[in-house]
């Protein structure tokens, strides 16, 4: 079994990413990594190369500045990428995302397990998406996502997110996932403040938004979609935590629950309490 990994990033330094973290986190498991990287304004290219792993392969890439519907440039990016790779299968992990050291054995024995089943097109994983500080995880994002998918299938990217499975040429699908076993740890929104209203500035205008709203604060949120962190975190990142994540957090006291907030709410309520998950999903179950 051959297994690529693959990832896109550009101005990672600068806005605050543990792009480093993130891809030492996969390459025991994998036996390349794929690296689309963007004319950056910082030292992005020059710390990916400063890696000295014989698995990472580098594509310097020019993002295409007019390309502003609905983050449409973060799919071609992406699919630079995983258009490179190799493997069997090909991991998908973004530059915020960090793989566990405990749990490395299981993403790699759930691929070996499901490599001749071609009814599992796909590996998801369940989501600690932190959020505010490094002890507390936000619940209204997706719950988990697939981030491996079976590399002799015909599939795109119609975003950064997901993957479409092209089973005819002119409709697509979500590919039949299995679960990986484990989770991602994302650390998107710990970063510095400053560092996440540079990254709103810089990426608005990809989804059409001339003057993006600046971020202030990650106080403007329902207190109803936090919960405490009780893990461990994965000991790669954890220096990174020390020196680049927002420690603190508290709540704007002006903030006014939205009707979005109450139908949050109800979903958190049902998943908690009776055990229905209603959150969208980028994959069906696969038959096993």
């Amino acid at each position: 079994m051959k297994v690529s990994g693959f990832t896109f990033i550009k101005n990672a330094e600068m806005l605050g990413y543990p792009f480093i973290e993130s891809i030492q986190s996969v390459l025991p498991i994998v036996d390349e990594f794929i690296i689309a990287v963007g004319k950056s304004e910082d030292n992005t290219l020059e710390i990916i190369k400063s890696i000295k792993n014989d698995k990472i392969r580098i594509i310097e890439t020019q993002w295409n500045e007019s390309m502003q519907d609905r983050g449409y440039v973060y799919a071609q990016q992406k699919m630079t990428a995983q258009f490179s790779c190799t493997g069997d299968w090909a991991f998908y992990l973004e530059g915020d995302e960090v793989l566990h050291e405990k749990d490395l054995d299981t993403i790699r024995n759930t691929m070996e397990r499901h490599l001749d089943n071609p009814e599992v097109e796909a590996l998801y994983f369940d989501y600690y998406h932190f959020y505010g500080k490094p002890d507390q995880v936000g619940i209204a994002g997706y719950k988990r996502a697939p981030r491996i998918i079976r590399n002799t299938i015909r599939n795109y990217s119609p975003d950064g997110l997901f993957f479409v499975v092209m089973d005819k040429n002119k409709k697509g699908r979500y590919p039949r996932a299995a679960h990986a076993g484990c989770h991602i740890y994302h650390y998107g929104h710990v970063r510095k403040v400053e560092r996440n209203n540079e990254k709103i500035k810089q990426v608005g205008k990809y989804w059409g938004n001339k003057e993006p709203n600046t971020f202030s604060t990650y106080g403007n949120i329902d207190l109803g979609e936090i919960r405490p962190f009780t893990g461990v975190h994965p000991k790669i990142v954890q220096k990174w935590i020390d020196t680049e994540a927002e420690l603190e957090f508290t709540q704007n006291p002006g903030y006014k629950i939205t009707l979005k907030d109450k139908r949050h709410r109800i979903r958190f309520w049902l998943d908690e309490k009776l055990g229905w998950d209603i959150s969208k999903k980028h994959y069906s179950e696969a038959k096993l």
